[in-house]
């Protein structure tokens, strides 16, 4: 029988992070971080990882667990983050996913798929070779050959995909199609109970995210980001394309001013944040819990456990 997980997902600002610890503490749970920025170390202001306070005595994982110069994918992510799960379950606690990268949290729930196409493994390290001496185009025109759907399918320009579908073949002889097909055959691997967080009018959410950035301006997101650059961080690395960091490189470069910086980081975030919108809204099985003006987390802790109790979870 499949464990139990907890999900609680939403878009950026949304209040994952203190639901998370709330629930955690009310049901003997540990929180398991689903951000794609949060598990590098060093990103701290710029990612709104959670500090020590409020965690408030929770167990987090899989946050500042990697190095900024490394390329972590959904893959490489379920690899590491499912042990844990399996391991908070063996204790018989609670897994409580929480992030905004959809295709994680979907990665550590099917649990299925991963054993090809690791990153980090020869292939991978090959690819990636390659492309830094030849460029995309030649590894593109490989992947018409061997997977003509997945070429077509993807933008020139998406090179992680394009990797990704090219290691897939080159270590498994299928395609990435197929590949992808067989996983969502299989049953998932965590009997996944699903809380959703947004907001009833898009405008408070801008205005939430318009806060945070200047919180994260306030608490010297622009010297994060020059200390990173101080480690010797290329600026092409993944960690520096985050949003927050890629505009505040340009104050460092001389090519914009801070003010300039912040105005795109928060137009960026509520771009991020309608996408993160549309990917979840795509999930049948969320139960939403939808603020009005202000996030009521008394009423959002109250509605959970009616839908953790539904579930069987409590």
């Amino acid at each position: 029988m499949a464990g139990k997980l907890v999900c609680v997902v939403g878009p950026t600002a949304c209040g994952k992070t203190t639901l998370g610890v709330l629930l955690a503490k009310k049901f003997d749970g540990e929180v398991v971080s689903a951000d794609s920025m949060q598990i590098y170390r060093g990103l701290n202001i710029g990612t709104a990882a959670p500090t020590e306070e409020e965690m408030d005595g929770v167990p987090h994982h899989m946050i500042a667990v990697a190095d900024p110069e490394e390329q972590w994918s959904a893959a490489r992510y379920a690899r590491e983050a499912i042990p844990i799960v399996d391991d908070i379950l063996a204790r018989g606690k609670l897994p409580i996913l929480v992030g905004g990268t959809g295709l994680w949290i979907d990665a550590v729930v099917r649990g299925h798929g991963f054993a090809a196409g690791r990153a980090g493994g020869a292939v991978r390290k090959e690819l990636e070779e390659r492309l830094a001496a030849e460029g995309i185009e030649p590894l593109l025109a490989e992947l018409r050959r061997a997977d003509p759907a997945a070429a077509e399918r993807l933008h020139p320009a998406d090179e992680k995909r394009i990797l990704r579908a090219l290691e897939v073949f080159l270590e498994t002889g299928k395609t990435i199609t197929a590949h992808n097909e067989e996983t969502k055959a299989l049953p998932p691997r965590y009997d996944a109970v699903w809380i959703g967080l947004r907001f009833q009018d898009r405008e408070d959410m801008k205005r939430l995210i318009d806060k945070r950035v200047d919180r994260m301006a306030e608490a010297g997101l622009l010297d994060e980001v020059r200390a990173l650059l101080g480690r010797g961080l290329p600026r092409r690395a993944t960690a520096l394309q985050a949003i927050g960091y890629k505009e505040l490189l340009g104050v460092l470069e001389g090519t914009r001013t801070e003010a300039e910086a912040l105005a795109e980081v928060k137009l960026r975030s509520r771009q991020y944040a309608k996408r993160q919108l549309t990917w979840l809204r795509r999930n049948p099985a969320i139960h939403w819990i939808i603020w009005e003006k202000d996030r009521n987390f008394a009423h959002a802790l109250q509605r959970s456990t009616e839908i953790l109790s539904a579930a069987g979870v409590c």
